[in-house]
């Protein structure tokens, strides 16, 4: 019964904590929905590979969306023709590489500021370095979804295809009778580009309910997560806990594994990650903040509806390694 109570008080704290970052989120997801259009902004995107990645990588700060709706926006970033270094730029780092998230992560590890900082610069890094190595592959359609890659032109061949843009920072939006229409099919598409056009008191509306889905969505991901988080801190012998946390390998890998299977959203996960920071290393709670953000089981779904699983891989497999190796650069260098 003591097990439950700490527990269930742990479980609590968690949603309490981190609740008004949920919301904040999804608010800002919901106003770049209906009211920015980001045709100039795409339109003056660097060519440069490298400066194209690093631009990708902070466009985070103008779209703050979590994992939640990054792969929809970089989809149809890659759909209207942006390169695809800005693109994978910004799918892997606008999750963490937002204002949401780090005002976020500043509440949750203001004793710890330097993890804040390496977090963002951390994310940055290994977002710029991956769009910049994919930026190899001349031309990126065959590693594309089919339904992706047909919609994009050729290297320096013709104009740009005019597959209609997906203009959406989430995953959702109600539909006229209040179903639910994801927001990357074609009955979205078809009428997604008469958004921003539509009158003020109809953009209001839209933005009430598709607040309402994305909270209805996230919020489930966050209170399974805060669950996830406190059974584990009362359930798990604390001599195993204390095994994996203190060797600087072993709790690298584990919490990187844990942001994996947990899939916890970006915009709430340092709270996830504070509950175990009297057990674990520094080095792995930044490297639970980069990794999860950027590939876990979620993302990974949501992934494959832009590339084939082979590119899913190489970018499991770059991120994991990079954040591997800042990670452990940071335990050797600062313990």
């Amino acid at each position: 019964m003591t097990q439950f109570n700490t527990g269930f008080t742990l479980f609590l704290s968690l949603l309490v904590e981190a609740i008004p970052f949920l919301l904040l989120g999804v608010l800002f997801s919901g106003l770049l929905l209906l009211f920015i259009d980001e045709g100039k902004l795409i339109a003056a995107m660097p060519k440069n590979p490298l400066l194209g990645a690093f631009t990708g990588s902070l466009i985070g700060f103008l779209f703050p969306v979590c994992e939640c709706g990054n792969v929809p926006v970089a989809r149809r970033l890659l759909m209207q023709g942006v390169p695809a270094p800005v693109a994978i730029g910004f799918l892997l780092a606008a999750p963490t590489i937002n204002p949401i998230v780090i005002w976020a992560t500043w509440t949750a590890f203001r004793d710890q500021p330097e993890i804040v900082l390496l977090r963002v610069l951390c994310s940055l890094a290994i977002a710029t370095i991956i769009g910049w190595v994919f930026s190899a592959q001349a031309d990126l359609r065959p590693m594309l979804h089919p339904l992706v890659a047909c919609s994009i032109p050729a290297p320096k061949l013709g104009k740009k295809d005019s597959t209609p843009s997906l203009l959406q920072s989430g995953t959702f939006m109600l539909g006229g009778k209040g179903t639910s229409i994801r927001m990357d099919t074609p009955e979205f598409i078809a009428a997604a580009g008469s958004i921003t056009s539509k009158p003020l008191k109809d953009r209001l509306r839209l933005f009430l309910e598709n607040t309402v889905q994305e909270l209805r969505e996230l919020g489930a991901v966050l209170v399974l997560g805060s669950a996830i988080a406190a059974t584990l801190q009362v359930a798990v012998p604390r001599e195993i806990i204390l095994s994996l946390g203190q060797d600087p390998i072993t709790s690298i890998v584990a919490m990187m594994v844990l942001a994996a299977v947990v899939s916890i959203c970006s915009t709430v996960d340092s709270f996830f990650a504070l509950s175990f920071a009297s057990a674990f290393t520094s080095a792995s709670l930044l490297a639970f903040l980069v990794f999860g953000p950027m590939i876990d089981l979620k993302a990974i779904g949501l992934m494959l509806s832009i590339f084939k699983s082979r590119a899913v891989f190489y970018l499991l497999a770059l991120a994991a390694q990079l954040t591997f190796l800042f990670t452990l650069i940071y335990q050797i260098s600062f313990g």
